[in-house]
């Protein structure tokens, strides 16, 4: 038993699926209808037997997560909930048990099966993810291995004995126990003993990444051998129960919620279940194959592998339907550029092993007409390959000059390499590169670009660094004891004076809990010590939505002449912390008055207004489908993030300033008001962004009063600016005084990035005559260096700048100069 488990455990970590195109049906029972139908069977099964509400899918952008390139797993949208961050006023502060299909790509990052797809039966870089889950302990193991057990034996009727079962062995290292749990779950269910298998935690221990929740998990698979010589198994179904913490020191701590979270390859079950030889073969995939067939006039696809895969042929109809599915489902959701240029056929099609036959069957104008394709994906698609092969040439041009310059035994410079790669510039995928280079039989400086890596990691690690934050156990210590989430309405509290100046009023509240520096919960602070404050009121805006923190003082009621300094203040599951420095002591219950400052709040309520004033004038000069992609502002400027298919020209910059300074000069009032967010749903023209909004939701509205803009009768969101937001924002426009856009640079493909300055800085803002935009292409950091010369007049650094550019220096930072430049 001992050395069939072995053997079990390594088919598993190799994971082959479907290895070889034998035609064998892979069950004697009769193949449901179509993949839709086993679709809707799971998301009816979830929701009529066991009360799951169906959540939609979302976006393979992720929302608010810059560790993802694309959204790899159904449970991405919920990591709010698992880490005890989501907003309480939000819908899915409700959710309790959920099951949906998510769809997902796993093109980059820390999964990748981008290499593997074409070269086997079973691998692609989207699928669906069905998936079911339990928050805060709405069920647990039993009912969801219960449930799981139910739907594939008695709803798709996959016969038990080719079903078979993996739990956690426990880890003794980290001090945990075998999931003995689920095991006798198992048995109990009626799994024979024989195919219930015990692995370690490399196979049945899960992670979010290095940090965060965490446990085991029990895996199903299918025996794919059916009975006929020894085991072959695919894994089919995997059941997460989070119920630890990997803390930063890499302890693990038990959560104070657990959660069920599963999930399903949709591909893999339809396979199973219409009696496939593989994923290809099924109503997935067999009409794209179809399409490329009749379209390219290629050998009809034979679903070969390998060495009797003759001319790698069966490999390119591979590689091309799962990229144009991959493809169709990214640019229908959100255009994002490079990231979805990795997915491109040619990243493949320019291999050795594909002989340029996948970008050949793309290009062909039969098979383009025949995928069943909107005609602007196609185009889309067209275009960035177009750009794709340009940058793909350049790179060996690269390599090969690189190359002339190094000895015979010389490793390849891993800082030329990360040049070439998407975190240089040029956007080449790493493997690709290391895949150039082992045709040329050169090695690449493995070590030198680890190095490269871990410093990136490092810089993007201190950019996200927010200081003080409440943890998942801070946050579940707070819940538990029924502490309310922080009132921050009192932050909407401030009016025109008369004089045409701002009130801001002060808020009076208690201190509820400290906390010190490395997040330990106490009750009294001393003097000197930095700090975080929890109250039960607030009228600071903690940092969100692409607005800086409010930041200020606080006084203790009573002892008004001593002042303690909030740097800033976060929102966390609803709870603001406001980081502190003590100048005496405080305890818990103590009475406090807070008083924001009042030049920085201004100053980020005229950047706020003015950034809703620009995202409407773009509207109005690009288009109705222009969408923002996002924003940053502080009193200093704004930054805007745009989606156009090309960079502004300076008259469509005129006249987006122009808009702004039409709508600054005539002193609209802005109106706020929270409404029902059921009510925003179909308001023509209501900007949004693909944010969880809370509910009630606050509407900002200029010109017009919200009631009359959420009015679909009245068309005023379209004539207007209408957004939903929670930032705070002027009463009266007039107070941005002017709007000037400094600089705009394409961040990828289909993004271009403006920053703007308003009031008094927009005045000082002189632009020389005779000035251009430089889009450099080979010299961003050249460009920008020159940029920041020109502004500070600095003659020197433009020479060294000139020089930079002159001699082709690989850029390290940017692609273009933000700035106006001679």
């Amino acid at each position: 038993m001992a050395a069939a488990a072995g053997g079990l455990r390594r088919a598993i970590r190799r994971s082959p699926l479907w290895g070889g195109p034998s035609r064998r049906p892979l069950s004697s029972e009769p193949p449901p209808a179509q993949a839709t139908a086993v679709r809707d069977a799971f998301l009816s099964f979830f929701r009529d037997r066991h009360g799951h509400r169906l959540v939609p899918s979302a976006s393979v952008r992720p929302r608010g997560d810059p560790s993802l390139l694309f959204v790899n797993a159904g449970m991405n949208q919920f990591k709010p909930i698992f880490l005890g961050t989501v907003n309480p006023r939000s819908e899915m502060a409700g959710f309790r048990r959920v099951a949906n299909s998510q769809k997902c790509v796993r093109a980059g990052g820390r999964h990748n099966d981008l290499e593997d797809v074409g070269r086997d039966l079973s691998h692609h870089t989207f699928f669906e993810m069905l998936g079911n889950w339990a928050f805060g302990g709405e069920y647990f193991k039993e009912e969801a291995c219960s449930m799981a057990w139910e739907l594939l034996t008695q709803v798709y009727g996959i016969p038990k004995d080719r079903l078979w079962v993996s739990y956690f062995g426990g880890d003794p290292k980290a001090g945990l126990d075998p999931d003995l749990e689920s095991r006798d779950i198992w048995l109990n269910l009626g799994v024979h003993a024989s195919h219930v298998l015990s692995f370690g935690p490399e196979e049945n221990f899960w992670e979010m990444g290095d940090t965060g929740p965490c446990g085991p998990c029990t895996e199903i698979h299918y025996d794919l051998a059916g009975r006929v010589g020894a085991p072959q198994l695919v894994e089919l179904w995997n059941l997460v129960f989070i119920q630890h913490n990997r803390e930063t020191d890499g302890s693990l701590q038990p959560l104070p919620q657990r959660h069920v979270d599963t999930g399903m390859g949709l591909e893999r079950l339809v396979a199973v279940l219409q009696g496939t030889p593989s994923t290809y073969d099924t109503d997935l995939f067999s009409p794209l194959l179809k399409a490329i067939h009749q379209g390219c006039g290629a050998p009809p696809y034979l679903g070969q592998v390998g060495a009797a895969d003759k001319g790698r042929t069966d490999m390119a109809y591979r590689v091309v339907a799962d990229h144009i599915r991959t493809l169709s489902v990214c640019i229908a959701d959100v255009w994002k550029g490079y990231r979805e240029r990795q997915g491109l056929v040619v990243v493949a099609g320019e291999r050795k092993e594909g002989d340029g036959e996948v970008a050949a069957l793309l290009r062909s104008p039969r098979s383009s007409a025949a995928l069943p394709l909107p005609f602007q994906i196609a185009s889309l698609v067209s275009e960035e390959e177009a750009a794709f092969l340009a940058s793909l040439q350049r790179g060996r041009r690269i390599i090969d000059q690189t190359l002339r310059c190094l000895g015979p035994s010389e490793l390849f410079p891993a800082e030329v390499a990360w040049s070439l790669s998407l975190s240089g510039n040029l956007g080449l995928p790493l493997d690709l590169v290391e895949l150039m280079l082992e045709e040329k039989g050169v090695q690449l400086d493995s070590a030198g670009l680890a190095r490269l890596a871990q410093e990136e990691a490092k810089r993007a690690a201190q950019l996200q660094r927010q200081g003080l934050q409440l943890n998942v156990h801070a946050l579940g210590e707070l819940q538990r004891r029924g502490v309310p989430p922080t009132d921050d309405s009192p932050k909407y509290n401030y009016s025109l004076r008369p004089s045409g100046g701002y009130e801001f009023n002060p808020c009076e509240a208690q201190v509820l809990q400290l906390y010190l520096e490395d997040g330990t919960a106490v009750a009294s602070v001393g003097k000197g010590q930095h700090c975080g404050l929890l109250l039960d009121k607030t009228n600071f805006y903690a940092e969100q939505g692409g607005q800086a923190s409010d930041r200020g003082y606080l006084v203790r009621v009573g002892q008004e002449d001593v002042l303690f300094p909030v740097a800033r203040a976060q929102i966390c599951g609803g709870f603001i912390l406001h980081e502190a420095v003590a100048p005496e002591g405080l305890k818990v219950g103590d009475q406090v008055q807070l008083h924001v400052d009042e030049a920085w709040r201004l100053g980020c309520m005229e950047k706020h207004t003015a950034t809703h004033l620009l995202n409407w004038a773009l509207r109005q000069a690009l288009g109705p489908g222009t969408e923002q992609r996002g924003s940053h502002l502080n009193p200093e400027r704004l930054r805007f993030d745009v989606a156009t298919q090309a960079p502004l020209t300076p008259e469509q910059l005129q006249a987006v300033e122009g808009t702004v300074q039409e709508a600054v000069g005539q002193d609209e009032a802005v109106y706020m008001e929270e409404v029902a967010l059921a009510h925003t749903a179909h308001v023509p023209g209501l900007r949004s962004l693909d944010e969880v909004y809370p509910d009630p939701v606050r509407v900002v509205s200029v010109g017009v009063p919200v009631a009359r803009a959420l009015d679909p009768a009245s068309q005023a969101a379209l004539q207007t600016s209408v957004e939903l937001c929670c930032g705070t924002h002027l009463l009266r426009t007039g107070a941005v005084g002017d709007l000037v856009i400094i600089g705009e640079r394409q961040l990828t493909k289909g993004t271009v990035r403006l920053l703007a300055v308003t009031g008094e800085q927009a005045q000082q803002v002189s632009m020389p005559a005779g000035f251009r935009r430089l889009l450099d292409v080979d010299g961003g950091a050249a460009g920008a260096h020159m940029a920041d010369a020109v502004r500070l007049g600095d003659a020197q650094q433009q020479n060294q700048g000139s020089y930079l550019c002159a001699n082709g220096a690989i850029p390290a930072v940017g692609s273009c100069c933000d700035y106006l430049v001679p």
